[in-house]
Order: C-alpha cells, then structure tokens, then sequence
C-alpha cells in the first residue's frame, strides 16, 4: 500500500512538466539527505514558482488511494504547489529534532497561501500531538481559507482536539461563513455541550431577526437537552425548506426519545420523504446553495 507521501509525489510528477519534474526530483533527493534549514526553506518557497499552482485533477481511485494510505484523509481540492511542498516536507520529516525546528520557524512567517497548505498537511507529519497547538490556534482566525484547511476533509481535528476545542471549530465554522458537512468526524464526536452551544447559536439569531444556517440542527439532534430540544422543535415547523428538513431529520435520527416525537410535528411532504429515504444530509447539502 502506498504511503501519502508516495501519493503526493506521484500526483505532484503528473501535473509538471519535464523542467519542473527535474527540479522538483533534485528537491526531494537534497531533503532526504544531509540539508540545512535553509534547504528546506528555500524549496519549500519556491515550489509554487517551479511547479505552478494549478489544480490537481485527482480520480476517484485518487482518492480512494489516500483514503487508505490514511483514513479521513481528502485531498480533493489541493493544487501542485501545495503537494509539492507538503512531499518536501514530509521528506525532510525523516530528520526529527531538527525537522521539527525548521518546520517551526516556516510556521512563524508562513503567509496564508503557506498556511492553507501547512495545516492541510497535519493528519501526514509525524508525532501529530506535537503540532495540536497550531491546529487549534489555527482555528481562532477569520480567514475562511485558513480555517477550512484544519477543519474540511481533514481527520486530524476529530483525532486530537478535546471536547472544547472540537465544539469550538464547529461554532466557528458558522461564524466565518463555511459549511459543517465537510467536517471529518462530525457524528462521531457529537456531544451534548456542542447541542447546547448550537442551540444557544440558534436563540441569539433568531433574538437579532437573523437567520440560522440548516447545518446547524445536525450538531442538535443526536442529544439535545432541553433548552436544545426547544430550539429542535421551533426548527421543525420553520418555513425555511432546509431548515425544516434538517431539523427533522435531526430529530429523526435523535438518540433522544422526546425528539424523535417532533417528527409528527413536520410537515406530510417532509415526512413522506423522510419515509422514502429520500431526506439525507447528502441529499440537503446537494439542495442546498453554494456557499460564496
């Protein structure tokens, strides 16, 4: 089976030309030997110059590939720039101690286009513990980008954030404007703070006349207090056609009894598709309107 590394070498090698490919091999071959911090630093800057920043057309057994060479891992949506530095990277890594010293100091001036790629890397570095602090200080910032590289299609918040620092990403997701189905690990690490923190969300929107994004009754549902179940059931008979099915999907799928009874509260069309299994979050999110 492949490593990640391997992958993103093979998929950074098919999206370059001959001159790239050449630069790129000379890169990969100094890091895996004896390099100084300044090896790294250097390649690392110029890779979106020597490679370009073009998408990666990635395929379905693409993905599948790094689905098994690491679980919850989606790299969907990367460019060559970003594989070629996170193979670098990576090569370097086989250095320990002094990986880790160079790879901080790239963090300390990284601007944002190397902070997307940096933290789209944290499910591959080694000793994933060592770099949690940057994951969850990454999450505190306001810029979309930034934060959907630590919280969309990356395993590594599920895996390594306690209970506050998960709950926290997913509130902040709707704060900057993003969407929660990307989130690796959203059922999984369902919690009855994280309904109660969604529910109170929800209150504060509506006090301020503001709308409520559908999403939300999905961190709701499966065990939703009561404050949390008052929201759920106002949710229900929403006129929003989202909102409406999302709440009654959540609660269909509650693990709380008193909200698997709001579903009589829905409406017949929406529980006729409830009975047809044709209401799913798959099935919202493709309804749904793009995210700008």
């Amino acid at each position: 089976m492949p490593l990640p590394l391997d992958l993103l070498k093979t998929w950074t090698i098919r999206a370059t030309d001959a001159a790239g490919r050449a630069w790129f091999d000379d890169a990969l071959t100094r890091l895996a030997g004896e390099h100084t911090e300044r090896d790294l630093f250097v390649f690392v800057g110029l890779a979106p110059r020597k490679l370009g920043k073009a998408p990666l057309s990635l395929t379905p057994e693409d993905l599948a590939a790094a689905e098994a060479a690491r679980p919850g891992w989606r790299p969907d949506g990367l460019t060559v720039d970003q594989t070629a530095r996170l193979s670098l990277l990576l090569t370097a890594a086989d250095h320990g101690e002094p990986f880790f010293a160079a790879f901080h100091q790239l963090w300390r001036t990284a601007d944002v286009g190397e902070q997307v790629t940096f933290h789209r890397g944290l499910p591959l570095y080694p000793e994933p513990a060592r770099h949690l602090w940057r994951a969850t200080d990454g999450c505190r910032t306001s810029i979309r980008a930034v934060f959907e590289a630590i919280a969309h299609g990356n395993p590594y918040p599920a895996e390594q954030f306690d209970e506050t620092a998960w709950n926290q990403m997913c509130l902040k997701a709707l704060f900057v404007g993003t969407t929660l189905h990307p989130i690796v690990g959203l059922e999984a690490r369902h919690n009855r703070a994280l309904a109660r923190m969604m529910a109170d969300y929800a209150f504060e929107r509506w006090a301020a006349s503001r709308p409520v994004a559908w999403e939300l009754w999905r961190c709701v549902g499966p065990e939703p207090d009561e404050r949390a179940l008052s929201a759920l059931a106002r949710a229900v008979t929403s006129t929003d056609p989202l909102t409406a099915r999302a709440a009654t999907l959540a609660a269909h799928t509650s693990r709380v009894p008193a909200a698997t009874e709001l579903v009589a509260r829905a409406s017949d069309e929406i529980r006729a598709e409830l009975a047809r299994g044709d209401l799913t979050w798959d099935a919202l999110v493709a309804r749904a309107p793009a995210t700008p």
